[in-house]
């Protein structure tokens, strides 16, 4: 039997969980956001390996990333918070986890703009941060899918 035989569902227990991905609003805003936070990974540490780049664009380019990031996870917390379903309303975690590298590479923009060369470590660990909180989502996402 290939791999694609064992491990491909193809019954209704593959499109009911694709289902109910779709059908939650704040799931889906979730993984969105989480994905958000990994481009703006992505994009901060692209701008990190231009030759020569001056560090007030890099600060401020990192700032504007952010800021276009930070709009998918503002747009889950307040779904997360208008959710009819009070024990959603009650996991601050569910939110709160992705704002963790909006915060941290905010911070770093600003330093970097500064002349603050503590700005790059910070947005190192804004790049771990946001591949934790991507993984926290996800799996959350995963948890309440099964359930």
């Amino acid at each position: 039997m290939s791999a694609r035989g064992r491990f491909a569902s193809k019954g209704p227990g593959r499109r009911d969980a694709v289902g109910e991905i779709i059908k939650s609003r704040t799931l889906t805003a979730r993984l969105l956001a989480g994905i958000a936070a990994l481009v703006l990974a992505l994009t901060v540490s692209a701008l990190g390996l231009v030759p020569e780049i001056d560090a007030a664009w890099f600060g401020t380019l990192t700032i504007l990333a952010t800021l276009l990031a930070a709009v998918f996870q503002v747009h889950a917390t307040r779904l997360i918070a208008t959710d009819p379903d009070p024990a959603d309303r009650a996991r601050p975690l569910k939110y709160l986890v992705g704002f963790l590298p909006i915060a941290a590479y905010l911070i770093a923009g600003g330093l970097v703009c500064g002349g603050q060369p503590a700005g790059l470590y910070l947005a190192a660990a804004g790049c771990l941060l946001a591949i934790v909180s991507a993984i926290i989502v996800s799996w959350v996402a995963l948890v309440e899918v099964l359930r």
